[in-house]
């Protein structure tokens, strides 16, 4: 979840050592904490993981490495993406944004690293031994059934589209997405959408006629609708709508998957070039690659490998990672995507 930005003070303190103050004072510290060891190393994590989500991997990864403390930074994908660009010292990258990270690794940010924990991944599930995938999380839409109440619950995007249009009275002001522009998660589901679907841009046209409120991650959305201040959320991650659903006490909240079309993320870590502990990024690596192979949920907050797999046999794959990931990241592209989502989303 965003966290409100923290005192400068805080923010300078905890970035001095990482990287340059002219740089921290541009970035937005989401969240922060230090997991102590019983030793002195310490191993730098950067990621677009909740702290709460990704608590439950340190504990693990300290269970058999309890000499080693975990440094724990959480950044918006762009802001991480940036952060590495700008040399800030971490020894683990961590974020949802596949573009942006197989960026990084392709522009020479990231080292290789190979062990027989990351050589068991699919070969879909890394790429030159320098990125490594360990989750594989559909994009939902989440939806709070007080306000559909009376209506058929939409199955695909032609039937969202026709419901956000009869009755926009109804979804006026109350339809959440992600601001593409900020959101890197939200760039990356919105161009693979683009390349999959015709309906993309009809519903982009629909939701901007209803003001529609822009996100900069899926938690908050996921918030707003379990609270009632939206009726519906577009292409939020699914593991994170599952947590709250868990959570949620009103019994308003559900969560639908469109059937024409789903995008499915695949959440990825490398070791930066830079690192100071490539050792102890390894250990982490090897473990969460361990993790992404099992095939019963168990206890863990994000899901795993294996139920991409079961749904590709229904159309509904990861996206892959590869240099068709950056066609959008040229700048001409994105400036002429984003142009056409501006005309989109933002109508006068």
């Amino acid at each position: 979840m965003r966290f409100p930005r923290l005192a400068l003070g805080l923010i300078l303190w905890i970035s001095s050592a990482l990287w340059s103050v002219s740089t921290a004072q541009t970035l937005e510290v989401e969240d922060y904490r230090l997991f102590p060891g019983t030793g002195e190393r310490v191993l730098r994590v950067v990621s677009t993981t909740d702290l709460a989500v990704f608590e439950p991997y340190v504990e693990a990864f300290q269970k058999d490495w309890p000499e080693i403390g975990v440094d724990y930074t959480v950044l918006s994908s762009s802001d991480l993406h940036r952060a590495i660009r700008d040399g800030a010292q971490f020894d683990l990258v961590v974020s949802s944004a596949m573009d942006l990270q197989f960026q990084l690794a392709n522009d020479g940010f990231a080292q290789r690293y190979r062990s027989g924990a990351t050589g068991a991944l699919p070969e879909w599930a890394r790429w030159r031994d320098m990125i490594f995938a360990f989750t594989a999380e559909p994009a939902v839409v989440v939806i709070n059934s007080a306000k559909f109440v009376g209506l058929e619950l939409p199955a695909t995007r032609q039937e969202l589209i026709a419901i956000l249009r009869d009755y926009p009275e109804r979804f006026g002001g109350a339809v959440g997405t992600y601001d593409v522009r900020e959101s890197g998660l939200g760039f990356l589901f919105a161009t693979q959408e683009d390349r999959s679907t015709d309906a993309y841009w009809r519903l982009n046209e629909v939701m901007g006629r209803l003001s529609p409120r822009l996100y900069c991650c899926s938690s908050q959305m996921i918030a707003d609708v379990a609270e009632g201040r939206l009726a519906l959320a577009y292409n939020v991650l699914g593991s994170y709508a599952a947590d709250q659903l868990a959570k949620d006490q009103s019994g308003r909240m559900q969560i639908l998957r469109m059937e024409d079309f789903a995008n499915v993320m695949l959440r990825t870590v490398f070791i930066p070039s830079g690192a100071g502990e490539p050792e102890a990024a390894g250990a982490m690596i090897d473990m969460l690659a361990r993790l992404a192979l099992r095939e019963l949920p168990g206890d863990w907050p994000l899901p795993s490998l294996s139920q991409t797999e079961k749904g590709e046999a229904t159309g509904f794959g990861p996206i892959r990672l590869g240099p068709g990931l950056m066609v959008y990241l040229d700048p001409l592209n994105r400036r002429a995507f984003l142009t056409e989502w501006e005309d989109a989303m933002e109508q006068r």
